[in-house]
């Protein structure tokens, strides 16, 4: 590929994916690249389109798998998706269209349909075509307008620090709802926000000895944030959430199915790197009750019959 592509989908694998999710994927129009990261041992699966790129990560795990993955993306903006999970066929015009129309942004969220890994016919139904986004009203919330294009606030990172989180194991926070993002993954980026944050969000992970522990954790949620905090200015617009038809299918997939991550420890990293933010800290402390409460569980569950 000569000309740097629009978009670069980053998948963490073993190379255990379908065969139609292969072909899914590489329907993708567009200038797009995809890159595949295998643990060290693995050997790839044949994917023969010359926009695929192999890589294989020093370390076995989602988190370098998908640093690797994401360092190593040339696209102007990047999206991180799993080997089960799917893309609509024209997320590249969209992704242009939308950062021509809302330079200043830093991300477009997809809008995520959440469907059970055994409804075959609704993974297969037919993608619905794109609105158009000269057509789309833009609304600060969300509500139940999901025809609006909606304003995607920065996290409240600097939210106050709430005492009752840190005492007791059943109280929630209250500052993940709303319209701010979270996660990193299933969502467009732009590139050059992600190297710059990855690069420093790395450095403290090997400064905080945590290598040998990166199969145990995810980068999801602490890279989408770790971006947030670097450039945090409060209640600025970093983005918009595109409506309805889905953009992304998010294949869900039963609790026992999925591998346990001490996700304690991403936020360990947020809260060692941006002390101030209380959010962080609010989000550590929930985190290390969710992580003994499924230890617990899981021990348990191994005692019975």
């Amino acid at each position: 590929m000569q000309n740097q592509p629009i978009l670069s989908v980053v998948t963490p694998t073993l190379g255990n994916f379908s065969e139609y999710w292969l072909q899914q994927l590489l329907s993708i129009q567009g200038e797009v690249e995809f890159l595949f990261v295998y643990p060290p041992g693995v050997a790839a699966a044949p994917a023969a389109d010359p926009r695929v790129k192999i890589l294989s990560s020093l370390y076995k795990g989602e988190t370098p798998q998908r640093a690797v993955g994401l360092l190593n993306a040339s696209g102007k903006y990047a999206i991180a998706l799993d080997d089960d999970d799917f893309l609509h066929p024209d997320v590249v015009k969209l992704t242009l269209d939308y950062f021509d129309k809302f330079p200043q942004s830093w991300l477009l969220r997809l809008y995520k349909e959440k469907i059970d890994y055994l409804n075959e016919e609704e993974i297969k139904r037919p993608w619905e075509k794109l609105p158009d986004l000269d057509k789309l009203n833009v609304s600060k919330r969300r509500e139940n307008k999901l025809q609006d294009l909606v304003e995607v606030p920065i996290a409240p990172l600097d939210n106050p620090f709430d005492i009752k989180v840190a005492l007791w194991s059943y109280v929630k926070r209250k500052d993940i709802h709303g319209t701010h993002v979270e996660p990193f993954n299933n969502i467009v980026w732009k590139n050059e926000l992600v190297k710059d944050a990855l690069t420093e969000l790395l450095q403290n992970m090997r400064t905080a000895e945590l290598l040998t522990w990166l199969p145990l954790w995810g980068l999801d949620r602490a890279l989408g944030l770790f971006i947030q905090a670097k450039s945090f200015q409060k209640d600025i617009c970093i983005g918009h959430w595109m409506p309805e038809p889905g953009q992304v299918r998010y294949i869900v997939r039963p609790y026992s199915l999925k591998t346990i991550r001490l996700l304690v420890l991403a936020e360990g990293i947020l809260v060692k790197r941006f002390p101030q933010y209380g959010y962080f800290w609010n989000l550590f402390f929930e985190e290390l009750y969710n992580g003994i409460k499924t230890k617990i569980r899981k021990k348990i569950e191994t005692l019975l019959p």
